[in-house]
Formats: C-alpha cells, structure tokens, sequence
C-alpha cells in the first residue's frame, strides 16, 4: 500500500468515525446544548493535515442528520474546518508544548460557540450570547475537560510516541 493510499485510508476511517459517533450519540450531538463525544477527535491534526480533511467531511456527513439541514451542514462544517486548521497551526506557533495543547483544546470552543452561536441565532432565532455560551461549554465539557486528558493518558500510555513537537 502506498503512502497516498495510508493517508486517504486514514481520512476515510476518521470521517467515518466522527460521523458515527456523532450519530450515535445523536440525542447530546445536536441543538444548542450539544456535547459531540466525536469532537475529542479535534486532536487529531495535530499529527498531520490529512485529518482536517478527515474531521471535516466527518462533520459534513454528521450535519447531514442534523436538523438545520443545509445551513448546520455548511456553518457546521465550516466551524469544523476553522477548528481543525487552528488546532494543526497551534504547535507551530506555540512551542510550549502544555500551553499549546490547552490552546489547541480551546480552538473549537471558541469557533464553534461564535460560528453555531450565530447559526442558531439566525435559522432558529435563539439569542446568540445564550446560544453561543451553550455550544461553548458542551464543546469546552467534551475537548478541554475530558478530550485533552484522555489525549496525554494515550500519549503516556505509549511512552510519549507520539511526538507532535517534533523537528519536521
């Protein structure tokens, strides 16, 4: 198998996943209290770009079966992308390896409060400071309080193999 064919087997399986998962979980993976168990996935890009495109057509595919339909599938899924972009750049810009993994974690929480804040706000007319407080703190709940210690006790589990800091 080539690494071209690894990689878009990895996208696949992570979309996949994230989609699952979220369906799964569909009755705390939707609405303006939403705890997506799939978005402790969120670290993912910190080992490599092919997983924001996997998280990003993960969520795609969740929205699908959201009830905003369209607008949850494009806002969403663009929340997702913006996420997903900010949690790979962290490290980059951040050497500190523990502040930069508290950042990383808080990337989606903001971008989703602001942008699914605003998408409640305007397709369901719910008042976007409560909505974008709800999404937050399901978000802040599922990445930052559970997420990133699930994230270094896998970590530690391996013997600190996996390297996200790293000269590349």
């Amino acid at each position: 198998m080539t690494n071209k064919s690894k990689k878009l087997a990895v996208v696949g399986l992570v979309a996949a996943s994230y989609a699952v998962i979220t369906m799964v979980f569909g009755v705390i993976s939707y609405g303006p209290v939403q705890f997506r168990i799939s978005e402790m996935l969120m670290f993912l890009p910190l080992f490599g770009k092919e997983y924001i495109i996997g998280l990003t057509m993960g969520c795609f595919i969740a929205n699908i079966a959201g009830g905003l339909g369209l607008a949850d599938m494009i806002f969403g899924t663009l929340a997702t992308l913006i996420s997903c972009i900010l949690v790979y750049y962290t490290p980059k810009l951040i050497k500190n390896e523990k502040l930069s993994l508290f950042i990383a974690s808080l990337w989606p929480t903001i971008v989703n409060a602001l942008i699914i804040g605003w998408e409640l706000y305007k397709f369901i007319g719910l008042p976007f400071a409560l909505s974008a407080f709800q999404v937050g703190f399901g978000e802040f709940v599922v990445i930052t309080i559970v997420g990133l210690p699930v994230f270094k006790m896998v970590n530690n589990k391996y013997g600190n193999r996996i390297k996200i800091f790293n000269s590349k």
